[in-house]
């Protein structure tokens, strides 16, 4: 059936947006034409045509969207080394010894060393791995940890501790995803399957890569499963507007509509991982770092004024609470249309300008409980809010969820309940005053995100998911592990259990 057209579905409730426009509660039934819903009546008052899709019991959802995935690394991510569970450098040192080399490397990822006891060295990594390449990427992705034998590889210079940081991490990043397109391509369609089995129908695509040429390759192939919408960086910027590449553009080449251009994507500063995220307050146990700001404020109106201009929107990193307020200040001088992308530590009083200035909170709930730790022990100085869900629902800003993966599983549901919950793995509740409705984790799960959220309602795409229990009454352990019955996008199967 995947793949098939489905023109009826039959006997479903509905549990997301448009909910609220239907004349009952009870199940309904969706007539599909054209991959666009054509009606919506109470089960058994419209007449059934071309492919049935019998739901009873279901729940239906506007299909849901991660905003931020680095596609290529993330479809990586599952032939590297695991390190998500080490404790130490030494053990994760030890777990990287352990492992076969690929290729003549090794490969990791996934650490967190914000709070180790023991510090990444070159000296203990050598010790551990000899002369086979090895590297570790941070789960943030704003560091690397390497051996003497991946420096020379790399031909870098080799540092004390062993590690990379900002745009040479990316850059060591870009070099392991250079993989060949045949083999990246047969991984990206196994993280769409996998993605689409959990409901989703789109994403946004922010490989620190010229996105264009890959997914032009893609589309030439036949890629069909989810939507796309890829970014830019900085560095093509030029290139991107002497092509005319326009965001909301179809990829050029496509056979169908959904590969489309997306944003400019700048990294403004660091991580709080990597403890570069750029603050008002410095970092514990080191008063000259207030972190860093990779492009200056003049430089970022510059690139976002350029962007602009071109018909190209923007989606800014910024974590810490300074970056936060710089890239604020160029949205107002630069009129451009876009995200902030994380605003994981915000000031206090540049919370509503999100919503006065129409920027997007594009924002990845589950980072605050893989990083409730670090927080409270990192930033605990800080007098910004740190992943302040509410507080920017509540001044009308719109909330777009995404993942960041592989920095966080791709997996909306996992997020929503991180968001609606603010807690996992029987502890309590983190922060829980920055908790926010079910309702609205729905709605920045979907593509217009939570005040432009797309509605099950006539005229509207039949991108849906059907899922087999009410998301708007499940448990936090529930949420997470909705099971999924079937997702469709422009009314056709992308995956049925």
């Amino acid at each position: 059936m995947i793949g098939a057209q489905v023109g009826f579905i039959r006997a479903v409730r509905v549990a997301g947006p448009g909910r609220e426009l239907l004349p009952t509660d009870e199940p309904v039934d969706l007539a599909i034409v054209d991959g666009v819903i054509a009606d919506i009546a109470p089960t058994g008052n419209l007449r059934p045509t071309g492919l049935v899709v019998e739901a009873e019991g279901g729940w239906l959802l506007p299909g849901l969207w991660d905003h931020h995935v680095h596609v290529l690394q993330w479809a990586l991510a599952a032939d590297r080394v695991p390190l998500g569970e080490v404790a130490t450098a030494r053990q994760a040192a030890a777990v990287m010894a352990a492992a076969p080399a690929t290729d003549g490397r090794r490969i990791g990822a996934g650490f967190r060393d914000g709070l180790w006891p023991d510090a990444p060295s070159l000296d203990l990594l050598d010790a551990a791995t000899g002369e086979t390449p090895t590297y570790l990427v941070n789960a943030d992705v704003h560091s690397v940890w390497m051996n003497s034998a991946a420096f020379r590889r790399e031909r870098f210079a080799p540092t004390a501790s062993g590690m990379l940081l900002e745009e040479d991490a990316f850059e060591i990043s870009r070099r392991l995803n250079a993989v060949e397109p045949d083999a990246a391509d047969t991984a990206v369609e196994r993280m769409a399957r996998a993605a689409a089995a959990r409901g989703v129908v789109g994403l946004v695509d922010l490989d620190m890569t010229w996105n264009d040429e890959p997914w032009q390759r893609r589309a030439a192939r036949g890629f069909d499963v989810l939507r796309v919408s890829y970014g830019t960086y900085p560095q093509h910027l030029d290139r991107a507007i002497a092509e005319g590449l326009r965001t909301g553009d179809p990829v050029r080449g496509a056979r169908n509509d959904l590969i489309r251009v997306g944003p400019l994507k700048a990294i403004t500063d660091g991580s709080l991982g990597t403890r570069t995220a750029a603050c008002g307050h410095h970092y514990p146990g080191d008063p000259t770092n207030h972190g860093l700001l990779t492009v200056s404020p003049d430089d970022l109106v510059d690139m976002m004024t350029r962007a602009t201009a071109a018909g190209i929107e923007c989606a800014i990193h910024a974590i810490g609470d300074v970056a936060n307020s710089h890239a604020l200040d160029a949205y107002a001088r630069t009129s451009a249309v876009g995200t902030i992308e994380h605003a994981q530590l915000v000031a206090h009083a540049d919370i509503p300008r999100f919503a006065r200035l129409g920027v997007a909170a594009s924002v990845q709930p589950e980072h605050a409980l893989d990083d409730r730790d670090m927080t409270d022990a990192i930033w605990a100085e800080q007098s910004a809010q740190p992943y302040p869900l509410r507080a920017l629902a509540d001044s009308g800003a719109n909330l777009r969820f995404g993942s960041d993966a592989p920095v966080a599983p791709l997996d909306p549901w996992a997020a929503m309940a991180s968001a609606v919950f603010r807690t996992r793995d029987g502890r309590e509740p983190w922060q829980p005053h920055q908790r926010v409705d079910i309702g609205t984790a729905i709605a920045a799960s979907t593509a217009g995100g939570s005040t432009a959220a797309a509605e099950i309602a006539p005229g509207a795409l039949a991108d849906l998911v059907i899922v087999d229990a009410d998301p708007l009454s499940a448990d936090e352990r529930a949420l997470r592990a909705m099971p999924v019955r079937t997702t469709l996008v422009a009314g056709r199967i992308t995956h049925q259990a």
